[in-house]
Parts: C-alpha cells; sequence; structure tokens
C-alpha cells in the first residue's frame, strides 16, 4: 500500500503556530476587584444624614436629595424624619426661580449669574429640572455639563432633577431639596425650571423672586407673552443682547414693558423690570442681581415677604397631603389589582373612564373605613 503523502508545510508548523507564551497577570489587582465586588453603599442613619447634611458635606447632601425623590416606601418615612429635623437650620436664604421661553439659554444665564453671585462670596445651589421623556420616562440630566464652570466652583453646587411628569415647571420633591439645601449652609437658592408653559404655578409657590428670560428678533414678542406667566415674574431679562441683536433686544425691552402697565398692581407693591443682558459677555448680569436684593429688601420692608412664605407653607401643606393621598391609593395591593381589571373595562368599552374612577375610590374609601 503506497504511503501518503507527505505534506511539505509540516516541517513548518510549529514556527507558523503562536506560542502561548507567558501567562499575563490581571492589569488590575484581584484584591482590589473584590473588594469592589464585596463593597455596598453606607447605610446612613437618620442622624448621619442630618449631621452630614449640616456640616456641608456635599456626597451626603447629594444622597439624602436622591433618597428623597426615591419612589420606594421604605425610603419615604426616613427621608421625612430627614427633612424635619433639618427644617429648623432652614428658611435662611433667598430663592430665585429662573424660568424662560426654550432657546432662552437659561443654563447659560445661571451659569452667568451665578458666578456673580458666588465672586460676591455667597454661597449657591441650583437645582435644575431636567425634562422626562413621555415614551421612556428618562432624563438626560444634563446641566452640570451645560454649567462647566459654575459646577467647578467651590461656593456652587449644582443638582439636575428629573421632572419624572410633574407638573409646574419643577420636579416632584424640589420643594424638599431647598430645604436640604438651606440646611447645608446655601444662602442662594436657583430654581431652574423645564421652561415656560401653562402651569409653572409651582415653582411660583416656593421661590421669592421670579425672573422670565424672554428672547428677541423670535418673532412678534407680544406672541411670547402669555398674561399667567407674566403676572407671576417680578423681572423680565430679554437675553442674547450682543453683536447685532442688541437693537432687538431694545425694542423687545420697550414692548415688554408696555405691556406690563397694562396688568393689574402687583400684591407685593412691587413693579416687575424689564432688562436686556448677555450671559456670555457678561453684560447686565450685574443690575439683575442689584434689582433681585431691591426686591428683597422692599418685600422685606413691607412684610410680604414673610406673609408670602406663610402662605407658601400653606399651599405646600395641602400639595403634600395630596401627594399622601395619591401615593397611598395606588400603593394598596387590592387597588393595583382592580385597576388592571377596570382598565381593561375602560378599553373595551364596558364601562366609561368616570365611573370606573368613582368605583375605585368608593371602594378605596371603604376598605380605609373598615380597617
Amino acid at each position: 500500500m503506497k504511503g501518503k503523502k507527505k505534506n511539505p508545510m509540516e516541517d513548518f508548523k510549529t514556527a507558523l503556530n503562536v506560542q502561548k507564551g507567558i501567562e499575563q497577570p490581571n492589569s488590575i489587582n484581584p484584591e482590589v476587584i473584590n473588594k469592589f465586588k464585596k463593597r455596598k453603599r453606607n447605610q446612613y442613619t437618620v442622624d448621619d444624614y442630618v449631621d452630614g447634611i449640616l456640616s456641608k458635606n456635599r456626597t451626603i447632601l447629594g444622597q439624602a436629595i436622591t433618597l428623597i425623590e426615591s419612589s420606594l416606601q421604605e425610603h419615604n418615612q426616613l427621608a421625612f424624619q430627614i427633612i424635619e429635623k433639618c427644617l429648623p437650620y432652614a428658611r435662611k436664604s433667598i430663592r430665585i426661580g429662573i424660568t424662560g421661553v426654550p432657546g432662552a439659554g437659561k443654563s447659560t444665564f445661571i451659569e452667568a449669574l451665578g458666578k456673580y453671585t458666588t465672586g460676591l462670596g455667597r454661597k449657591l445651589a441650583v437645582l435644575a429640572v431636567d425634562p422626562s421623556s413621555e415614551r421612556t420616562k428618562g432624563s438626560i440630566l444634563g446641566d452640570k455639563t451645560r454649567m462647566e464652570e459654575l459646577s467647578s466652583d467651590p461656593n456652587a453646587f449644582i443638582r439636575p432633577s428629573p421632572s419624572a411628569g410633574s407638573l409646574g415647571g419643577v420636579a416632584k420633591k424640589t420643594r424638599e431639596s431647598i430645604i436640604l439645601c438651606e440646611a447645608a449652609g446655601f444662602d442662594t437658592i436657583f430654581i431652574e425650571t423645564v421652561g415656560v408653559g401653562q402651569s409653572e404655578t409651582a415653582v411660583h409657590s416656593m421661590v421669592d423672586y421670579f425672573l422670565l428670560l424672554m428672547l428677541a428678533g423670535a418673532g412678534d414678542e407680544l406672541q411670547g407673552i402669555k398674561r399667567g406667566i407674566m403676572e407671576m415674574a417680578d423681572g423680565i431679562a430679554i437675553t442674547k443682547a450682543d453683536g447685532e441683536n442688541i437693537i432687538k433686544t431694545d425694542l423687545a425691552k420697550i414692548e415688554y414693558q408696555n405691556a406690563l402697565h397694562l396688568f393689574p398692581p402687583t400684591d407685593s407693591g412691587w413693579n416687575p423690570k424689564v432688562f436686556t443682558c448677555s450671559s456670555l459677555k457678561g453684560v447686565g448680569i450685574e443690575t439683575i442681581w442689584g434689582s433681585i436684593l431691591e426686591y428683597i429688601t422692599f418685600v422685606k420692608d413691607n412684610n410680604y415677604f414673610e406673609n408670602r412664605r406663610m402662605q407658601q407653607a400653606k399651599y405646600w401643606m395641602y400639595e403634600s397631603i395630596n401627594e399622601s393621598l395619591r401615593e397611598n391609593f395606588y400603593n394598596q395591593p387590592f387597588i393595583k389589582e382592580k385597576l388592571v381589571e377596570y382598565e381593561e373595562k375602560v378599553l373595551h368599552r364596558k364601562t366609561n373612564s368616570f365611573l370606573a374612577a368613582r368605583i375605585l375610590l368608593d371602594e378605596y374609601f371603604k376598605k380605609k373605613c373598615n380597617s
């Protein structure tokens, strides 16, 4: 039997193969990897959180805000105790709400005004609200990126939060976040809303000064004036007043000033002012801050400042009741089951929305009364 023909490449087999070589060590020390695997997030007590906040520990402040924003029931009681213990140390800041039309440059303006205030030695907390997607429920939370200089300022603290479907231009727990920031020693609080809408009343009910940012040259300025939002504003700033846009902003300023004269007098007795400014050039920023301080002095002298704070506390008492009732209703196991049942009935037109809601509420209150 004729032998198998030898492959001439067999002599080069070992040369063509890649040798295993020396076994390389892990690029990361395995002890470090195991350490991080075993590490758990610090479990703070209520006193730990409060002590950390009062000692101006920003890491603990951020974790406390995350806790109060949590929708988990086990976090609610802990968050309530933290807020309760921080309340005596709050109420010592100027609270400024900042809203504006899309593209007005809210983040750029806040950075410019924020840098100016911290330059005066003030401690600034910025509570920025980012709109949440109705489809994915997610938020970008990119305000720290847009405020690059301010985010690295040792006298500033920036906290972006998702709106999470809440109306009023603010997040659900913005009011509570203000209390924690004040307890942490911040004497100036900026609250940036998601933008001008029909329901900016929530942010107005938690601030001392409400600033509206507007654009010039974006069409008929009077089309941008919504009576509700204009009546709430204590000041209007027309942004991007630089370059060729200066003439347009000056004309817009006159139009807004004329429009404000048509409104009835404010409850505070303050006459809202209109400004032009350039956040990039820093023009007009000092004037706006000076007007804010002038307003605070004015309303403190006529006792409107304190009276308004009391009215806001009353408003948030009712809001807290409404929120607690809502959460309690949807967290009931029997309601969760019934909701699925009545959703199907509504979708298949076996009942209507109003009747289904009435039946669910009746069952909820009946169950509560019997328990």
